[in-house]
């Protein structure tokens, strides 16, 4: 019976892992970055998942001698605060996902005594962590695919 008992500790473990990866996407999305450019002249606020949920534009960042100029300048700088909330997001989730990524490769289970061994090839494309070695989706990974 000793096997049994082994199979029934695996299934508590990954049940258990389901519960905090769930809680960890939960907080994930709840959770709000903001990234600034020029000074803070523009915001960004992205969600932990890489949603952008608000930008500000100062009105000093308008010349309104100059329009042709200050729209090429409000562009790069929402790109640059657009870019530095997303790398804010990409932290974040390295903080809440990391340790479920290192349980899937065989670092064990968060709070668990112990590995979980799984298999080299194990695709976890569909928990939103990527394969073994691999990083999960990033938010410019959309920005990869239009070039």
């Amino acid at each position: 019976m000793e096997p049994q008992m082994d199979m029934q500790q695996l299934f508590a473990a990954a049940q258990q892992m389901q519960e905090q990866l769930m809680n960890a996407q939960q907080a994930l999305a709840d959770a709000e970055v903001t990234g600034t450019a020029g000074g803070g002249l523009v915001k960004a606020t992205v969600n932990g998942q890489g949603e952008l949920l608000d930008l500000s534009i100062s009105p000093t960042a308008v010349d309104p001698e100059d329009a042709e100029e200050t729209a090429r300048t409000i562009a790069d700088l929402v790109l640059a605060a657009v870019r530095d909330a997303y790398r804010a997001a990409e932290d974040l989730q390295q903080q809440q996902m990391g340790p479920f990524a290192a349980a899937m490769q065989g670092g064990g289970i968060p709070g668990m005594p112990g590995g979980l061994n799984l298999p080299s090839g194990l695709d976890l494309s569909g928990l939103g962590l990527g394969g073994p070695g691999l990083p999960g989706p990033g938010p410019d990974d959309e920005d990869d695919r239009e070039t």
